[in-house]
């Protein structure tokens, strides 16, 4: 019986044992895949492209003659065949700092375990003109859909403006335009740091508050508030820092010099750092004379002196599940079926940086 070289559905004879001289010296192309697994050219790209109608045994051959080849698939062909660049692109702002880098590398892995490229942009400005030529420059590129990273609410705006015609996902902002957006909850990891601090007996909590107009800061700082007041305890003026150790060292040394101040809660571990030295420095000891609750969990949280009792953010996940969401929406999943917002799980971890007030 003879075989059609574009029947996928008969097995294709094993490569094994196939002599490579026909190839030496020159770099495998797809039809030296197809000859060498006895099929045609239009089958091996059936391959390349996941389609399910390729025989197991077919596929097995021709993916058997790859390896045997070194035949490396070109990304454009594949793209032309698919219409897809398997490339996705990055907003990002800030980017220095510690959240927004783990969460880019996660997004990063995420990526390459689903077979995609990372183009990423980072931004000092987010104004409307800056945020459109970004997403222009991806869109050239032939990104199958954006994340952008917009911790303040200014860059959220903008974003909503740009009005890009591409599948994205938003990270800290809510557009308000059906856009899909992931954040930690910042709320309750407010409300666990106050909590906390009034459950072992302080009177009330003072608070050191990330830059106005970044999404987290304010929901914080608003949980921090309200959570003082359905306990009934006193809700002191907040301070501002920048999010920076020494913001919170020039806000510690003020808050230091006051004695009734027995709890601080800084909305970031570096500003939470910065307290720890400002209080060290006026011999106000941590936990015995001031608790200090920071934000975030970063990884030397654990190796202060004392150990910071912290807010964890799982960024890794948030990373990971903005990927999900892109690719859903890149796969043309129904809105409806996919979640508007995921709302990543905080966890409070208590070390010894927090104690009971000393009496009187």
């Amino acid at each position: 019986m003879t075989r059609s070289p574009d029947d996928d559905s008969a097995p294709a004879p094993s490569p094994r044992g196939r002599s490579r001289r026909n190839f030496a010296g020159t770099r495998p192309v797809m039809d030296d895949v197809a000859r060498l697994a006895g099929v045609s050219k239009q089958t091996v790209s059936r391959v390349l492209n996941e389609n399910p109608a390729v025989r197991p045994e077919t596929r097995d051959a021709v993916l058997e003659a790859m390896r045997t080849l070194g035949y490396r698939p070109s990304r454009s062909a594949r793209s032309l065949a698919s219409g897809r660049t398997r490339m996705l692109g990055v907003i990002s702002f800030d980017a220095a700092r510690y959240g927004p880098a783990s969460i880019l590398t996660a997004i990063n892995g995420a990526a390459q375990e689903a077979g995609y490229l990372l183009s990423s942009i980072a931004l000092d400005t987010a104004d409307r003109d800056t945020v459109v030529r970004a997403a222009d420059r991806l869109s050239a590129e032939g990104a199958d859909g954006v994340i952008a990273i917009a911790p303040q609410r200014w860059v959220g705006a903008a974003l909503a403006e740009a009005r890009l015609d591409t599948p994205m996902v938003v990270l800290e902002s809510d557009l308000g335009d059906g856009t899909p957006w992931v954040t930690a909850d910042s709320a309750t990891g407010a409300r666990l740091a106050t909590e906390h601090l009034l459950g072992l007996g302080h009177a009330t909590v003072r608070h050191i508050a990330g830059p106005p107009g970044w999404a987290s800061a304010d929901r914080r700082l608003e949980s921090w508030r309200s959570t003082l007041r359905a306990a009934g305890a006193a809700v002191p003026a907040p301070l501002t820092g920048d999010w920076s150790a020494d913001s919170g060292y020039e806000l510690g040394r003020r808050m230091a010099e006051d004695p009734e101040v027995t709890a601080v809660f800084a909305s970031n571990d570096q500003m939470a750092l910065g307290v720890l030295r400002a209080c060290h420095e006026a011999g106000r000891r941590v936990p015995e004379d001031v608790s200090v609750v920071g934000y975030d969990d970063i990884p030397e949280a654990a190796h202060l002196l004392p150990p910071l009792t912290t807010v964890r953010t799982d960024f890794a996940e948030i990373g990971r599940s903005a990927l999900r969401l892109l690719l859903a929406r890149i796969d043309g999943a129904p809105v409806a079926a996919a979640p508007r917002l995921v709302s990543v799980p905080v966890e409070l971890i208590v070390r010894r940086s927090t104690a009971r007030p000393l009496p009187g």
